[in-house]
């Protein structure tokens, strides 16, 4: 992102025109703009800096390093998500499990011979608690 911003203002720095002149104290001073009528335009070159060799060795280590770290975020970013989505899927299940025992009904499973099991009043209490503090535990 850096480069690419440096790359559009470059040409207007390579235009920019760089004045100077001397002040009436002897200050030498320099602007973009002359503010006394004698100035002198100044050419300024740009300087081309070559890295040698171990700079770019430690860069590439650099930039080698930082995607490293990018690809363990974003693994561990897809590990959160999964997470995430597991943990939802189980509390939609609880809450539908919960949902599905009725308020002051028969409460019952089917037996293995297929004969109806109901369960007490205390038994639909405890089932609904352990529940309602699962998803309290879970789902908030």
């Amino acid at each position: 992102m850096r480069v690419l911003l440096c790359l559009l203002l470059l040409p207007g720095l390579a235009a920019a025109e760089i004045y100077r002149w001397t002040d009436a104290n002897g200050q030498v001073h320099f602007g973009q703009r002359p503010a006394v009528a004698g100035a002198e335009k100044v050419e300024v070159k740009p300087q081309v800096v070559e890295r040698d060799q171990l700079t770019r060795e430690r860069e590439e280590r650099t930039n080698r390093f930082y995607d490293a770290r990018r690809e363990e975020q974003a693994q561990a970013s897809q590990v959160a998500a999964e997470r995430h989505a597991k943990r939802a899927e189980e509390c939609r299940q609880l809450r539908g499990r919960l949902a599905a025992i009725p308020e002051g009904r028969s409460y019952y499973r089917n037996a293995a011979d297929g004969q109806r099991s109901y369960y007490s009043d205390e038994q639909v209490d405890s089932a609904r608690q352990q529940l309602q503090s699962r998803v309290a535990e879970r789902c908030t």
